[in-house]
């Protein structure tokens, strides 16, 4: 149970085996004067069982016993947020909860803007894996939100470019978010993902941010190089050197370079800097890039690296360690190409015993399931096929126990 002031956790009676065999039945009477205890003192409530992946019906039950006794709150379930491991996931169902009156606010909001300038449209949200959710979905889910920017550009890129593989390097005014495009779409996280220093274990992309960006500070300190992690930001064109300002970015050392021509609106000034050191700092800044793409990578194998986001005019046209540099046509609004042409999606993320002669049997059924999740979010059923597919046999689990991901698509109904 979670609020945005305060928390506080009450236990009841419930929960699975790994195998989906029940360890305890929930209780109703419980559950209801649990919900006497809660009522007039939370906002929204986050339900977590164990291994609830495995079999969700339990926190579906008691979703409905407390929606009869507090139909004013907000409610989130494990099994629809978070994965395996339930501190993780209790911490994300309890993070997503919190944010859904906040999710309220900025939907409706944006909603009446609409309404206020008379655009009579149809609203979709970003979500974290390039895809877009519903209204009714984005109230639900606020969480899925979380880091959907990088994605979005990612998206963006695979569009311009045409490609489904490759590393995306999305610079802006302070960071450069690095992430993988597989198969037309970001690539998910396979570890634990912290927020605030807190551990979770929700839907997140592969994104490994670098404090390198258009309006990065450059600190000389005795010959040593320091890029960022500050940066002067939208004030660029009122801090940099090259613009009458006091503070030296790698704007101002990619002019002096001349790897890049300033066609802004502000008037360019020449500044007084060292070749050799306007050298020494962009290759510590390169360096710095190569090392991000191939922390990226899985394999040693070359592959090709897409530049977007306003900032990347600051990159070279090669890399180590990469076949080619693309820099597509309209690269600076990649973002909002991304989310404009996303699609609606649905991801399944169960665990379920698959017996070999039954393994065709089950996958269509999960097939069919994470399309209709799709569907659920907003996609046209005509048009929801199955994007991802993973599976990982638990061996140290008995049963023939698989841990299945499923992910489907479609365009927006």
């Amino acid at each position: 149970m979670a609020d945005l002031t305060r928390r506080a956790f009450l236990s009841s009676h419930g929960g699975y085996e790994y195998d989906g065999q029940k360890i305890a039945d929930v209780d109703e009477k419980e559950i209801r004067q649990l919900c006497h205890k809660m009522r007039g003192k939370v906002d929204s409530i986050a339900i977590c069982g164990v291994f609830s992946p495995v079999n969700g019906d339990q926190e579906l039950m008691v979703e409905h016993w407390v929606r009869e006794e507090l139909p004013e709150v907000n409610i989130s379930l494990s099994h629809k947020v978070g994965s395996l491991g339930i501190l993780e996931r209790e911490n994300a169902t309890i993070l997503n909860a919190a944010l859904q009156g906040t999710a309220k606010r900025f939907v409706e909001g944006f909603c009446h803007a609409l309404e206020k300038h008379r655009i009579a449209v149809t609203p979709y949200f970003g979500q974290n894996d390039g895809t877009l959710m519903s209204q009714e979905f984005a109230l639900k889910y606020p969480i899925l939100t979380v880091a959907c920017g990088p994605t979005n550009s990612i998206r963006g890129a695979s569009h311009l470019t045409k490609l489904d593989d490759a590393i995306v390097v999305d610079v802006g005014g302070t960071t450069s978010d690095v992430g993988a495009l597989t198969h037309g779409y970001p690539r998910e996280s396979s570890v634990a993902v912290e927020l605030g220093e807190v551990r979770t274990n929700f839907r997140m992309p592969d994104i490994l941010a670098i404090a390198i960006g258009g309006g990065t500070k450059v600190m000389l300190n005795d010959g040593d190089i320091q890029l960022g992690p500050e940066s002067v930001g939208h004030e660029l064109t009122q801090k940099a050197l090259s613009f009458g300002g006091d503070t030296l970015t790698l704007t101002d050392v990619a002019l002096t370079k001349q790897v890049m021509e300033w066609t802004g609106k502000a008037k360019q000034e020449s500044i007084d800097f060292a070749p050799e050191m306007a050298d020494q700092i962009y290759s510590n800044m390169v360096e710095k890039v190569e090392d991000a793409i191939d922390r990226m990578k899985t394999s040693a194998t070359k592959v090709p690296v897409i530049l977007v986001g306003g900032g990347s005019a600051l990159m070279p046209n090669e890399f180590e360690g990469v076949s080619s540099v693309v820099r597509p046509e309209h690269f600076e609004v990649a973002n909002a190409i991304g989310v404009a042409l996303g699609e609606i999606s649905g991801q399944l993320d169960k665990i379920v015993p698959i017996e070999p002669n039954q393994r065709a049997e089950v996958l269509a059924d999960l097939e069919r399931e994470a399309c209709q999740l799709a569907m659920e979010a907003g996609a046209c059923a005509n048009s929801v096929s199955v994007i991802e597919r993973s599976e990982i046999p638990l061996s140290y689990l008995q049963g023939n126990m698989v841990h299945v991901k499923i992910k489907a698509a479609g365009k927006i109904a």
